[in-house]
């Protein structure tokens, strides 16, 4: 029986600071999926919310679990009715809640993976899709943005905000976020038109007529967020559904989501970093065995753009 390293969330939830990598069988690839071995995993606030117990798509029941949502690696072997990838391929993919990719190896299915955007290495491609496919979707399937509109991305320079700025300047918005002082030149560099302080400015004093509120802080940020949407305008978060009687009150479109897997959009990502348009941004990495301080720093700090976790070579 072949086995592998992994971060397992074991049969209880006890935050971060106990994740060590433990030894479980490597798996194999079922009928419609590859194997692949992973060079490299993203952390993302999901991963620490599973550990602490507070993110309710997963309870104890079905512990324990690999963490991880999103990697790139290479395809080693493929079910019998795969077709399209092969042996050597190299992919990226967000995974599915029954796939973790803490791990040497993950089976997954095909129709998930992606080729990875040649011009990436493995650590710059494992940021991309969780992070990517939340911002595409909050603001285009969601957010239904289009060219010429305004729109105020709540925490522009995070892992989801920071190709959230990239893809709404890339489709033609005018951008204004929020951050931190020292977040400033960072945003700008992404592309941001407006970039305000949180601590020293009140945003809703300086941004106005906003066509959608792309909002990843919630709480006090989001209510305040009501006074800057233009009459009929959209408030979209991925922290739970906004107040349906103030989307009353604005004649707004304003719903919660959480992102799904989607290769097609992911493929659609991929063709911008090709290009050019798009391009993740590191701020650190960890080897597999430092996941847990990997993912305090995520969870304690606050970062510019993403941390990615070294796997295998």
């Amino acid at each position: 029986m072949a086995m592998m390293k992994a971060v397992v969330l074991p049969e209880a939830f006890g935050g971060v600071g106990p994740l060590t990598v433990t030894e479980i069988e490597r798996p194999q690839p079922g009928d419609v999926q590859v194997l692949i071995k992973v060079h490299a995993a993203s952390v993302n606030p999901v991963d620490y919310k599973m550990a602490s117990g507070k993110y309710p798509a997963v309870k104890q029941s079905v512990l324990p679990i690999v963490l991880g949502r999103d990697i790139s690696g290479t395809v080693v072997s493929c079910g019998p009715q795969v077709t399209g990838l092969h042996a050597g391929d190299e992919v990226y993919a967000m995974l599915d809640r029954g796939h973790g990719g803490f791990a040497e190896y993950v089976a997954l299915n095909a129709d998930l993976c992606v080729p990875k955007p040649a011009k990436l290495d493995h650590v710059a491609a494992a940021a991309v899709p969780l992070a990517g496919i939340t911002a595409w979707q909050g603001l285009f399937d969601h957010g239904q943005l289009i060219s010429g509109q305004r729109v105020l991305i709540h925490g522009g320079a995070g892992g989801v905000g920071h190709f959230a700025i990239q893809f709404a300047k890339e489709r033609g918005a005018n951008v204004s976020t929020t951050g931190s002082a020292q977040d400033k030149d960072f945003v700008r560099l992404l592309g941001a038109d407006q970039a305000v302080d949180y601590k020293s400015d009140r945003f809703e004093e300086v941004v106005h007529d906003v066509d959608l509120v792309f909002d990843l802080v919630a709480g006090e940020t989001q209510e305040r967020s009501w006074n800057v949407l233009k009459d009929g305008g959209t408030l979209i978060s991925t922290l739970g559904k906004p107040s349906e009687a103030r989307a009353l009150e604005h004649h707004a479109r304003a719903t919660g989501y959480m992102a799904q897997p989607n290769a097609s959009e992911l493929a659609e990502i991929g063709q911008l970093i090709v290009a050019g348009k798009v391009k993740p941004y590191i701020e650190a990495t960890f080897p597999l065995e430092a996941a847990g301080a990997a993912l305090q720093r995520l969870e304690q700090r606050h970062t510019q753009g993403k941390i990615v976790l070294e796997v295998s070579a």
